[in-house]
């Protein structure tokens, strides 16, 4: 193999090893071995695992960000619970890896990695935003685009512990908690209010964002006699 079929072939291998179990917990060996080349070969390519590692770590950042580019068409609910389903597609794929990047593993330290992870983050700030038609956010608005991220990072780690809520729930559970978000935030600032609005209206009555009303107004109404 040429110099770069051989590092992506690498890249690979170690991917799919790192979706198996925990990145401290492959061993250069292995890595080898599945590739089916000897150890000091791959240190002929990559100086150590830490840099295997982020390599893999940039590939797999790549494939995160794009699940989250969605035709700009439709309503918005609709487009967030496809988003989600990819995004957990990626999840259910990269189970151990994910888990050991979020939570802390051999390069999660490094500021190689916490730059990819955050360039996944920006990326999808950038891919709602433009979802909302919204050319300058708010600080109210930034926030509450970073926090429903944040959520579905922490949600996507406790399913992964168990699996113990259907992950269909929960895909749609997170684009009920986005519309949840952005209400609370219009009930403290008029910009928000209009925004809202303006996403109902375009919001069909079979869509995420009315079942979520729906189920909210179930609550409030009283228990039938």
């Amino acid at each position: 193999m040429g110099v770069e079929e051989r590092r992506r072939q690498l890249i690979g291998v170690a991917l799919e090893l790192f979706s198996q179990r925990s990145p401290d917990q492959v061993s250069i060996d292995e890595i080898a071995a599945a590739a089916g080349i000897s150890r000091p070969l791959v240190y002929h390519y990559f100086p150590g695992k830490l840099s295997l590692y982020e390599a893999a770590l940039k590939r797999a950042s790549d494939d995160l960000a794009e699940r989250f580019v969605e035709p700009r068409e439709g309503p918005l609910g609709e487009r967030l619970l496809r988003v989600m389903h990819r995004f957990f597609d990626f999840v259910d794929e990269h189970g151990p890896g994910f888990s050991a990047l979020m939570r802390g593993g051999p390069a999660a330290g490094s500021s190689r990695a916490n730059a990819l992870i955050d360039g996944v983050r920006q990326a999808a700030y950038v891919q709602i935003v433009g979802h909302l038609e919204v050319e300058r956010p708010s600080a109210r608005l930034e926030l509450v685009i970073r926090s429903w991220i944040s959520l579905a990072e922490s949600t996507a780690l406790l399913w992964l512990d168990g699996r113990r809520v259907p992950r269909r729930e929960l895909e749609v559970q997170l684009v009920h908690d986005f519309g949840a978000l952005a209400a609370v935030a219009a009930a403290y600032d008029d910009e928000m209010g209009a925004l809202v609005r303006r996403l109902v209206e375009d919001e069909p009555a079979d869509g995420p964002f009315a079942e979520l009303a729906g189920r909210l107004l179930t609550l409030a109404s009283p228990p039938a006699a």
